[in-house]
């Protein structure tokens, strides 16, 4: 190995590794220079410099405006030469790992990009070494390895350095391509990335992202006494949540600072606990901009990007979600910090993953900051048969290629790095449908990429769980391929718990197989009832107070004109549309929320509750939320409290019941000698009225009676076990304390009038 010359830089502004970096570093001039280990001054005389195509020369170089708002050559400058120059000593390194690697001669890049003529690394230095960027073009002779392209940097900081790069190669639109050599674009397997450091800052809005590494660090103490909680799936409560909207509340009572963070997490988990949920799914947590709204004039510029569901790099947690503006390296340690903390209180850790699409939109308003620039033909499903148009079953304008080889190692090699550098439990899939498709879009019977996550040993023991439709149609709610190990969001559960409970008639048959598992969908094979993920309400569509308070959704604040979220909600205002001061619909409204707790919490099968529902959260009839750092989503604290002692205690008595009864968790579906169907009216269509009992064969049977009817049922209650008693332990009818007593009210006769649009439970006692 020869000693490459010194690199050249142009002159450039104050690049300190904060927002106002990006702002300087991206209307910087930049100058394209080679990787060869030529003497510097044949590299940079008075000779011109050529490469791929473009000359510059030292006096008059072409250079690049990265304005992240044009994104394309704007103007030609003269560059001033700085004094001094870093050196390098460089070598064409390998082609493995890809991303950045530690090796014994120096920081390894590597990237794929089959379709590139092209590639330049671009490197951005401390500033206490260097004030400006670095290009290294590679040379496709010596830094490139079929379709991946590497190089090897000695000497270069272990940490504190981001890069991009730049790609180049045909242009043909008609086949697919989409290069633009003026964009730096991130590295799909940076492990870190840097961007703006606070949540939601308007100055820094137009900022681009970059990669970085961290080999500085010493590796992160897990603990001597450390373990995971290992819950086994059909004992599982998941509890769905956004970080950032959990405590960024001024009334969680946290700093400012550690506000909407990991760590203002962890100050909750005792929430968490008292709740008695035992599993956390997190909204998106991979880098995401959640300014992209407002990078363009549009109808929704007005919004910010709070879900998440728009994943700009599938290694990278979210660097904003690190209290104090702790940047990339802060998120990645204080993200588990988090994990630590919750598995030490017994809660699994589920990631909600967005495999489906990235943040790069479509082809009339792209927002190129990788993948697009890198290889759009490989990363992306398109229609050749349309000017190569980007087809969109994710329903924000591109599909990923996920069956693609390479795509498809890249989402395998991210989720094991979530396992074994982050110790998460499982994930959600969202919109996994679009996960069996092939490149064209065709639905595949047995698609590799789900089959190698089903089989893979490293995630062999996380629970893997499917949204399984997606915005083109292809619904599998209980046809997703599986292998015996994929788990669903059960959507048929959701709309006929919803329905059967506000009183829709003939709904009857369909409340009692949610209830008992969803035969139906999950009995073949070797799946399980907790393959059925029940919920009746998820951070998409209205929350529990909403269903129950608004017949039609409210989403005028999203700036689509009411066009977006869904129509078919199945709810019931219980008489009033939205806010009211009217007693009895308020109690209704109360009533009917512990009904769908109950049921929820009942049914055979892995029950998912939203955050906030366990206090009555409302978004005022808004039922795409997704676009508001407000209260619109944000946990109140205050109304928690207000309501600690009524509507919060049930629900969390509910829970607890849950998990101290094994009944209700079954392992495998119920059969005749697990429940008794106490009916005879299972084909009037007008009957809203169920009951059953559950035995679960030591005597402690349970006894359910579900009323939608608007007027009382007097209902027979069955013989109890022998040497046993019935124990009224929940009737949602009453108010709190009453409501759910945990030891049971004495004294049940052989009938029970069941008040309209109620539900109680018995508990058979010695």
């Amino acid at each position: 190995m020869t000693a490459s010359p010194a690199v050249a830089i142009l002159q450039s502004s104050s690049t300190n590794f904060n927002s106002s970096f990006y702002t300087s570093l991206y209307s910087s001039s930049l100058l394209r220079l080679n990787s060869s280990r030529r003497p510097l001054q044949e590299v940079f005389g008075q000779k011109s410099i050529s490469k791929a195509g473009e000359r510059y020369n030292i006096r008059a170089a072409k250079v690049y405006s990265l304005r992240a708002e044009e994104q394309r050559v704007i103007q030609e400058e003269t560059p001033q030469m700085l004094d001094t120059f870093p050196s390098f000593e460089v070598s064409p390194g390998l082609a493995h790992p890809l991303g950045v690697s530690e090796v014994e001669s120096g920081i390894n890049f590597a990237i794929f990009s089959q379709h590139a003529s092209a590639v330049t690394l671009c490197i951005i230095l401390p500033k206490s070494i260097h004030d400006g960027v670095i290009e290294l073009a590679l040379d496709p002779q010596k830094n490139r390895t079929g379709n991946i392209w590497h190089i090897c940097i000695k000497e270069l900081p272990q940490g504190d350095v981001l890069y991009g790069y730049r790609i180049d190669g045909p242009r043909n639109w008609h086949e697919g391509h989409r290069f633009d050599n003026s964009i730096i674009l991130i590295d799909p397997y940076a492990k870190l990335i840097e961007g703006r450091r606070a949540f939601g800052d308007n100055s820094s809005k137009m900022c681009r992202f970059l990669g970085t590494y961290d080999f500085n660090s010493v590796p992160f103490d897990w603990g001597e006494n450390y373990k995971l909680p290992n819950i086994l799936e059909n004992d599982l409560v998941i509890y769905e949540i956004n970080v950032r909207a959990f405590t960024a509340d001024e009334t969680s009572g946290l700093d400012l600072n550690q506000r909407g963070s990991y760590l203002g997490l962890i100050e909750k988990i005792p929430h968490l606990l008292e709740l008695g949920v035992n599993a956390v799914e997190l909204l998106p947590v991979f880098e995401f901009d959640e300014l992209e709204f407002q990078r363009r004039p549009n109808p929704r510029d007005h919004m910010i990007n709070t879900w998440g569901y728009s994943t700009m790099n599938f290694f990278a947690p979210m660097s904003r979600y690190a209290s104090c503006g702790g940047g990339p390296v802060g998120a990645s340690r204080e993200f588990k910090e988090m994990v630590k903390a919750l598995h030490g209180a017994g809660i699994e850790v589920i990631l909600d993953v967005v495999y489906n699409h990235t943040n790069e939109a479509d082809d009339e308003n792209p927002y190129t900051t990788s993948f697009r620039g890198i290889d759009n033909k490989v990363y992306y499903m398109m229609d050749l048969n349309n000017n190569a148009q980007l087809v969109n079953f994710s329903g924000c304008g591109n599909t990923f290629n996920c069956n693609h080889p390479v795509v498809m190692e890249l989402i395998l090699e991210s989720l094991r790095h979530w396992v074994t550098e982050y110790h998460v439990d499982g994930f959600r899939f969202d919109l996994a449908s679009v996960l069996c498709r092939g490149a064209d879009g065709t639905p595949i019977n047995a698609p590799p990429l789900v089959k190698a996550i089903a089989k893979d040993s490293v995630l062999s023991r996380c629970k893997i769980i499917a949204e399984p439709w997606d915005c083109g149609g292809l619904y599998l709610v209980g046809k997703f391929p599986n292998w015996d190990r994929w788990a669903e969001w059960n959507g048929k559960y959701r709309d006929d718990i919803r329905r059967f409970i506000k009183g829709d008639a003939g709904m009857k048959g369909n409340f009692a197989t949610r209830i008992a598992g969803s035969a139906d969908l999950y009995r073949v094979n070797k799946r399980k009832p907790y393959h059925s993920v029940n919920f009746v309400i998820a951070h998409d569509g209205f929350t529990l107070y909403d269903l129950v308070s608004y017949n039609s959704k409210h989403n005028d604040a999203n700036g689509e004109g009411g066009n977006d979220g869904c129509n078919d909600n199945f709810s019931w205002n219980c008489g009033i549309e939205g806010e009211t001061s009217d007693a009895n619909i308020n109690a209704l409204r109360s009533q009917q929320m512990k009904n769908f707790h109950l049921a929820l919490m009942v049914s055979q099968g892995t029950p998912m509750m939203l955050m906030g529902d366990e206090y009555g959260h409302t978004r005022y009839g808004n039922n795409n939320s997704y676009g508001h750092d407000t209260a619109i989503n944000n946990f109140q604290w205050g109304q928690l409290e207000a309501r600690k002692n009524d509507h919060f205690r049930f629900f969390s008595k509910m829970i607890k019941f849950r998990l101290s009864h094994s009944v209700l968790r079954k392992e495998n579906f119920i059969d005749k000698s697990d429940v008794t169907w106490l009916e005879d009216n299972w084909f009037n269509e007008e009957s809203r009225f169920l009951a059953f009992t559950l035995h679960d064969g030591n005597g402690g049977d349970i006894y359910l009676a579900f009323n939608a009817h608007h007027f009382f049922v007097k209902t027979a209650i069955p013989s109890p076990p022998r040497n046993r008693s019935w124990y009224r332990v929940v009737d949602t009818n009453l108010k709190s304390p009453d409501d759910f007593i945990t030891e049971g009210v004495a004294g049940i006769s052989e009938t029970y009038n069941v008040a309209p649009y109620s539900a109680i439970l018995l508990e058979a006692k010695q």
